[in-house]
């Protein structure tokens, strides 16, 4: 089965992930998410019923730090180098759709 996704589509997924294309970048967008999605559906076709199912296909071992408390930073030098900075916290861009 082949997708051939259209290009609204294409820009209901790129609002979705909050970017912009140029009109010229939506066709090569188009084309190459439906060849994504035809791979990825050639790939749903394996029969992977004698497959153990795995999480990772190599043994794991923690390697992080054991999490232990520490003082912080002064609140003051942590935020001397904020761009905006109010009442005692960062001050960041509002989100708005679209």
């Amino acid at each position: 089965m082949e997708h051939t996704l259209s290009l609204e589509e294409v820009r209901h997924v790129a609002r979705l992930a909050r970017l912009v294309f140029k009109p010229e970048e939506e066709e090569m967008f188009r084309q190459q998410l439906s060849r994504i999605l035809d791979h990825v559906q050639r790939l749903n076709e394996l029969d992977t019923s004698r497959v153990q199912p795995t999480f990772h296909v190599v043994p794991l071992k923690n390697v992080m730090r054991r999490d232990e408390t520490r003082p912080c930073l002064p609140r003051d030098e942590v935020l001397a180098n904020a761009p905006d900075a109010q009442g005692g916290f960062f001050r960041v861009p509002k989100i708005t759709e679209g």
